[in-house]
């Protein structure tokens, strides 16, 4: 056997890096060899070096405003490199709808956010990847519960009743949520803002689209391994400042029967329901083939645990795509999986997280107990809807379970060069099952009467889609265009099943795993319930995209659709039609000279979108089952009407007009964008009550009134420094939406000009919270005004008149009540900063929202001083109401406008700081990551309870609710590394 040593190639590549302009030097481009981690930058010359260890490297060579330049090294020791300028980089794709466009090309308002620009973090799903990155999308964190998702809402509010509340989200043209994915597995999500934009997508586009684009294979002779992970900790970001046992004593002293309420125990109820929450994810993706077939597989499993007791939600995801092309390359076929694993723990009928134990932890009195001597539960029942909340957790145990599988596969065929016929057919199957128990030992039992509450419930979802698009691209001369055709398919069957059960004889055989068993049922007490609900959306659609000498651009569609909803009425059909122009100013031959503007670009465009109501076969009557009667010794359930007849029942329609224009300084180092839109409602649905007779139900849904939407959307991008070692690159948005509900009335009036929603909770009681009215925005608080106290305390109101009332002459008339603030920030900011230093990288995202108000239920809870049943109370309960004295003891607790506070806040929402091990000289690790992430740092802002951040959408935004699950701040380490 003979041995030999193999020869290894190395080379030192040197040479400089130009820029055509000007011939100047081009100080921090990157230059990478193509298929490695290997890389350098040039210096403050614009001159590298660089070693190669393969005769067949090619060199890759980037900067931020110039094409990308990929050069052979094919023996050269000396490379001299012109980069051409490229502003803004217009070369960029984005994905705008059954396709993609270059950015340069794109006419409507469409934004663009790719993976390298994602937010890191303990992020929920991908919606907080892009937090703050997109003008006009409002993205919320409401809840620090690890099962709640991101709150979207895009461009306002747009129905008061239709089926379509929120955009819609596709993943790889699959409709979806924001947490179907992993976020470790998206490699670009791409938002359709205007009309012009989303009317490909008829009405499911009327709300807006978020396009979510997974991880793909792409080119040959792949075999990529790459791993990201990360732990993580989290804390109450802010709690509320309640009384101390000590303090309590103070404010109460004595035990019960003496006046009191010292009960001699020192507890801190949201102690003894929180911990140390320690989170984890691991994403492992395997990407490899050929330029024939190549695959991508992704694993992912995120376990996330909240900061309270028995909160929390694990999920396993994995993905897998195959890419097979034949026939001369001239078939391509994909298929794909995404299959989704989903458990998180309840204690909650139904839910997760048991809101109430956080409440019931906040008015707990401190110097209650835990346990009675005999070690139960200390419960003090005389107390109206007072319970133990560590009872309401240890008692309780139940978990919800959902699988969901996707199927995607994806044929594209070019039988000539420039057409491109395409075949989608997906397959979505989703179940979910519930189950929940409480013991005997539960407050159900012990104080209401229900031993052994259970439930148990299922929910099954299928969605089938087909969609069938063909298109052509030609270029001649100095015409460019690209013609599309298709027609989508859409149907969905959702199935549910619920039961209920108590009056269990023990905690071990009963319970949700044999809910059959609870005597309820035999005495006919328990509950069951199911139902069934099936759609379907037919669409023809087609659009033409032409540009003409690079200048001048128009994009025109046609959406025309069909859907189960509005079956059997007069206008089953919509027809929804789109149009955009754009002028490339600076591409015309007297722009030339100028040395400002690599771009400006104009857009306007317009579009119509819509949506259909959200019960099905308004247009018929309908029938239910009655109250049942007692027919000749038996009971039987009467047939009675469930709604009236409507057969002029239509879409809502939303007309969008957009105008904007992108602009880039010379070499890219400044651009951004500028949108104004204009969106109008017509034929909002609306359920209009009617006299009966002649009508067989009192009420019906029509198409009425209008609603208005406008603002502005401004983004601005920079490179303030840029050399070898060091760049800083910034972003800020600034947006700004009015809203304005014109009219109510069409065919059928209403009988008043506005409408009351919503409520707010307060010392035991309810009360509407929301009132709107034609003439002013969505998003009123409504209630009672108070202006001032008098000396004993008592709120002085200022009623409908104006004029000023006394507490004691104050008749609590609600139609005293008034406008008291509104729900819905009427501007947002972002300001986001990135920082590399040689291998060091830092990021601060910071965001804000401003001009808006929040209901405090809270204060509205545990700041009264009338407190009959010694709940604990803020420490504020102490402070001078209007600065003059201590609220009154002696007046009821009311919802008015004390409790309404300006929410403008600003957020420091995540920092992080990375360091980058390149060049490494292993064998198998190609290139190593390790980040530190701080979200949700500080918020800066005058509001007074947990957090001004709360649900924005709908038509009650703005209340923090008492029983919310506190917002957190997270803290995490994260590694991403390839091999």
């Amino acid at each position: 056997m003979h041995g030999h040593s193999a020869s290894v190639f190395q080379s030192v590549i040197t040479g400089t890096v130009v820029s055509k302009s000007d011939g100047l030097g081009l100080p921090g481009a990157t230059i990478m060899v193509k298929g490695t981690q290997q890389n350098t930058v040039t210096d403050m010359d614009g001159k590298f070096s660089l070693t190669v260890t393969d005769p067949n490297a090619v060199l890759v060579i980037s900067f931020m405003g110039f094409k990308t330049q990929e050069i052979p090294v094919a023996g050269q020791t000396t490379i001299s490199i012109t980069m051409e300028e490229d502003a803004a980089q217009l070369d960029e794709v984005v994905v705008i709808g059954y396709g993609t466009q270059r950015k340069g090309d794109v006419t409507s308002a469409v934004a663009s956010v790719k993976a390298e620009n994602f937010n890191l973090g303990q992020v929920k799903d991908a919606g907080q990847l892009i937090q703050g990155k997109v003008a006009g999308l409002a993205i919320t964190n409401v809840s620090g519960d690890p099962t709640a998702t991101t709150s979207i809402k895009l461009r306002g509010n747009n129905t008061i009743g239709g089926a379509y509340q929120n955009p819609l989200v596709l993943i790889d043209g699959i409709p979806g949520e924001l947490n179907t994915v992993a976020p470790e597995d998206i490699e670009s999500i791409d938002v359709l803002k205007d009309g012009s934009a989303a009317a490909i997508y008829g009405v499911r586009g009327t709300n807006g689209v978020i396009l979510i684009t997974t991880k793909k294979a792409k080119g040959g002779d792949m075999d990529d391994v790459q791993y990201t992970g990360y732990i993580s900790t989290a804390q109450i970001a802010r709690k509320l400042d309640m009384l101390s046992s000590q303090e309590f004593r103070a404010m109460y002293p004595g035990p019960d029967s003496e006046g009191g309420s010292d009960h001699g125990a020192n507890v801190d109820w949201l102690k003894e329901i929180t911990r140390t929450p320690v989170s984890h994810v691991h994403n492992l993706s395997f990407r490899g083939g050929s330029s024939k077939t190549n695959y991508i597989a992704n694993l992912n499993y995120n376990r996330q645990e909240g900061t309270m007791l028995k909160s929390d939600n694990t999920t396993f995801r994995g993905r897998v795509e195959i890419n097979h092309r034949m026939f001369d390359d001239k078939l391509l076929f994909k298929f794909s999986i995404l299959g989704r694993e989903n458990k998180y723990t309840s204690t909650a009928d139904g839910g997760s997280f048991n809101g109430d134990a956080y409440w019931q932890a906040l008015r707990r009195n401190p110097t209650d107990p835990i346990y009675n001597p005999d070690g139960t539960y200390y419960q003090n029942p005389q107390k109206l809807d007072y319970r133990n909340p560590l009872v309401l957790l240890n008692e309780a145990d139940g978990n919800v379970k959902t699988s969901e599988v996707r199927y995607n596969s994806v044929l594209t065929y070019n039988p000539i060069k420039d057409l491109t016929l395409n075949a989608l057919f997906s397959y979505v199957k989703e179940n979910r099952a519930t189950g929940y128990s409480e013991t005997l030992q539960h407050s159900s039992a012990t104080i209401y009467g229900f031993p052994g509450y259970s439930s148990i419930s299922g929910y099954n979802r299928m969605e089938k889609q087909t969609e069938l698009t063909a298109k052509y691209d030609k270029t001649i001369e100095k015409n460019k265009f690209s013609i599309l055709g298709g027609y989508s398919y859409i149907e969905k069957d959702r199935e549910t099943s619920n039961m209920n059960n108590y009056r269990f004889q023990d905690d071990y055989f009963g319970g949700w795993h044999n809910i059959g068993s609870g005597y309820a049922l035999k005495d006919g007490l328990a509950t069951m319930n199911s139902s069934k609900n099936h759609e379907n959306l037919i669409s023809f659609f087609g659009r033409v995209n032409y540009a003409f000498d690079d200048k001048y651009l128009l994009m025109a569609s046609l959406r025309h659709e069909g859907a189960n909803q509005l079956y059997g009425t007069n206008n089953a059909w919509g027809t929804f039609p789109a149009v955009s122009v754009g002028w490339k100013l600076t591409n015309e031959s007297f722009m030339q000279d100028q040395k400002i503007f690599e771009e400006i670009k104009f857009r306007a465009g317009y579009g119509v979108t819509g949506s259909q109501p959200q019960d099905s076969f308004l247009a018929v009557a309908r029938l239910q089952y009655g109250p049942p009667t007692l027919v000749n010794g038996q009971w039987l359930s009467t047939i009675i009407p469930a709604s009236n007849p409507n057969p002029d029942l239509r879409w809502e329609e939303k007309k969008e007009t957009n105008l904007g224009v992108d602009w880039a300084i010379k070499g890219g180092r400044l651009s951004g964008s500028i949108d104004v839109y204009k969106r109008k409602v017509d034929g909002l649905l609306y359920s209009y009550n009617v006299p009966v007779p002649p009508n067989l139900f009192p009420t019906i849904v029509a198409n009425g009134g209008t609603m208005q939407n406008k603002g502005l959307e401004v983004l601005v991008s920079g490179v303030p420094v840029q050399t070898k070692d060091f760049q800083w690159t910034t972003t800020g948005t600034y947006s700004t939406n009015s809203n304005k509900l014109e009219s109510l009335d069409g065919r059928y009036k209403s009988q008043s000009d506005y409408f009351l929603t919503g409520n707010v909770n307060y010392e035991g009681m309810t009360t509407q919270s929301h009132k709107v009215q034609v003439g002013q925005a969505i998003g009123d608080f409504y209630g009672f005004k108070v202006v001032d106290v008098d000396a004993q305390g008592k709120w002085i109101y200022l009623n409908r008149n104006g004029e000023r009332v006394n507490y004691a002459d104050f008749a609590h008339d609600p139609n005293d009540r008034q406008v008291i603030g509104n729900g819905i920030p009427k501007w947002y900011l972002s300001w986001i900063n990135n920082f590399r230093y040689k291998n060091f990288d830092l990021s601060v995202n910071m965001r804000g929202a401003f001009g808006f108000q929040v209901v405090n239920e809270a204060r509205m809870n545990y700041e009264g001083t009338q407190n009959g049943y010694r709940d604990n109370r803020l420490s504020s309960v102490n402070d001078l109401v209007f600065g003059k004295a201590l609220l009154s003891n002696t007046i009821a607790p009311e919802f008015n406008s004390y409790y309404v506070e300006d929410g403008d806040y600003v957020k420091i929402d995540n920092i992080t700081l990375g360091y980058s091990f390149k060049d490494l000289k292993t064998k198998y690790l190609k290139s190593v990551r390790l980040y530190g992430t701080v979200m949700n740092v500080l918020t800066i802002t005058g509001y007074n309870g947990i957090d001004p951040e709360v649900n924005t959408t709908g038509l009650t935004p703005g209340v923090d609710s008492r029983n919310r699950y506190p917002t957190i701040t997270s803290f995490t380490f994260g590694v991403q590394a390839q091999f």
